[in-house]
């Protein structure tokens, strides 16, 4: 990355920022562990993310520990952490991310009028003197210094431009102009970069940043829109994960650049032979899938059923193809998995898929698909991410699914005989229900109590056909604390079970306990 603003500012270099551990994670339910982080961060790394945002350093000892961790081990990425205007915030931030090979603090506060007087309780005189004292406080930290206007694109135009002239001089070498709320349409964005650098006499001593929020569905484009306004840093996340409806997505502000540079004549640095394999591995590690239609890494992104469709793509596949699909890390061909293939065949077929599994978790991939292969005819591709990314998401478990037995039927009531295994020590536990779901269900609140409650259970079918796998998402709130696991089995009620448990995990570290008997308390 270039140490000198000035070096990319005027030309058409973007740099990506990425905050899917930091904004991403701010989802409802999307927390993840450290060994989760530390995953995605070397793959951002490796594909050729510019700028990691690795967390918000003083919210928690987590944080702090993800931020300090990924710092260390990042070997190209600048790490950025995150941190308020004030002192305290400040030097954590400095703290974690101060191992780095090239350490970034990001500090932020609102600019808005509405943000400013409901939110800050303080006048405009007082934010501005903040923004001198505070950005001057961390450049003695960290030589690089990001500062962010909270709310940007409802600010008064005039204080704004102030604000951005006031951080300059303290010492930020990147100005961010977020859309906080997703409320900008794009040429009000372009507009709002183009005045701000325009009127701003030291705007030449900065790189200018988007932030976008996907409110109104206007994410992607008004990122875009920035960057023709004179922006050269995007900042968003894999699959656009963030609050509320999202950010920004990674791969589809990286492919607009390379697919229309005729009429964007703007470039990154990222492989985008990565993004499918970054996209299944934020969406395993977090718990929330893809939409089927989702672009570029949707399940849908590059299949055609109409018969039109399929005639044309017969004849030239660019008549319904804008990219390749190996552009992006989809593989047109495809090896058929059974039950008579070997290690080998199924290592190759995972790093096909972008999964490259430790010795150990392979023996166990391995193990669950010889199992699965015994029990289907046919192992889709989509059996086997859905299969590792059970995998994955069950590592480093308190809790394990031993055993499960079911009776169901019309001559109820349901019950479910179920024996867990809870920090190495086996449990075993029957229960009934109204109906089979319920008292498996109940069985894991008997074995492992807890008030969490249930607010998603959902089921859909992995591939075709009655011998499918089922996965299942089961999302759990306690205590405000939200969490959503998936868990993935050929037979439902297993793979009910598994997505229940892994919950149960997921709230544990939620809430830093050790032992799953404290959940309750």
């Amino acid at each position: 990355m270039p140490s000198a603003p000035a070096s990319i500012a005027n030309t058409n270099q973007v740099l990506i920022f990425d905050t899917t551990l930091r904004d991403g994670e701010q989802s409802p339910g999307a927390s993840m562990t450290l060994e989760e982080k530390l995953e995605v961060a070397e793959l951002l790394d490796t594909m050729g993310v510019d700028i990691i945002e690795a967390g918000f350093p003083v919210t928690s000892e987590g944080d702090f520990e993800a931020v300090s961790e990924i710092s260390r081990r990042a070997k190209r990425a600048t790490i950025a952490g995150l941190a308020r205007l004030a002192a305290k915030d400040i030097d954590r931030c400095a703290e974690a991310v101060r191992h780095a090979r090239h350490p970034r603090i990001h500090v932020f506060v609102s600019t808005s009028p509405l943000h400013m007087k409901y939110k800050l309780n303080k006048e405009p005189e007082q934010v501005l003197e903040m923004i001198k004292v505070n950005v001057a406080r961390a450049r003695n930290l960290v030589g690089d210094i990001e500062w962010s206007a909270e709310d940007g694109t409802r600010s008064e135009i005039d204080f704004l431009c102030r604000c951005v002239e006031a951080a300059i001089n303290a010492g930020a070498t990147t100005i961010n102009i977020p859309d906080t709320v997703g409320y900008a349409v794009p040429d009000e964005y372009r507009r709002i970069f183009e005045t701000v650098r325009e009127r701003v006499p030291n705007s030449d001593k900065a790189i200018f940043s988007v932030h976008c929020h996907n409110d109104l569905g206007l994410a992607v484009a008004n990122t875009l829109a920035g960057v023709a306004g004179g922006a050269r840093q995007i900042e968003c996340t894999v699959n656009g994960l963030g609050e509320r409806a999202g950010n920004a997505a990674l791969e589809e502000v990286v492919m607009a650049l390379r697919v229309r540079g005729d009429a964007m004549p703007y470039h990154s640095g990222i492989d985008s032979s990565m993004l499918v394999r970054a996209s299944k591995l934020v969406s395993a590690v977090s718990s929330f899938p893809v939409q089927y239609n989702k672009a570029i890494v949707g399940r849908n992104a590059f299949a055609h059923e109409s018969g039109i469709h399929q005639d044309g793509m017969l004849k030239n596949a660019q008549t319904y193809e804008i990219m390749t699909p190996e552009s992006v890390g989809v593989n047109k061909t495809s090896l058929v998995m059974g039950k008579h293939s070997g290690r080998h065949a199924f290592k190759e077929k995972l790093k096909e898929l972008g999964y490259d599994l430790g010795d150990n978790a392979l023996e166990e991939a391995f193990a669950r698909f010889k199992d699965l292969a015994d029990r289907k005819k046919i192992v889709y591709d989509e059996d086997l991410i859905a299969l590792v990314d059970d995998e994955i998401g069950h590592q480093h478990e308190h809790i394990k699914l031993v055993s499960l037995s079911v009776m169901a039927g019309t001559r109820g009531p349901q019950s479910a005989a179920l024996t867990l295994e809870v920090n190495g020590e086996q449990k075993t536990h029957q229960a009934t229900g109204n109906g089979p779901i319920d008292a498996i269900f109940n069985a894991i609140m008997a074995l492992v109590p807890h008030g969490a409650v249930l607010e998603l259970y959902q089921v859909h079918a992995v591939t075709q056909g009655t011998d499918a796998q089922a996965e299942v998402s089961v999302r759990l709130a306690e205590d405000g604390k939200s969490v959503t696991a998936k868990g993935a089995d050929p037979d439902t009620l297993v793979a009910s079970a598994r997505a229940y448990i892994a919950a149960l995990n997921k709230l544990m570290v939620k809430r830093g306990k050790s032992r799953p008997e404290t959940l309750a308390g």
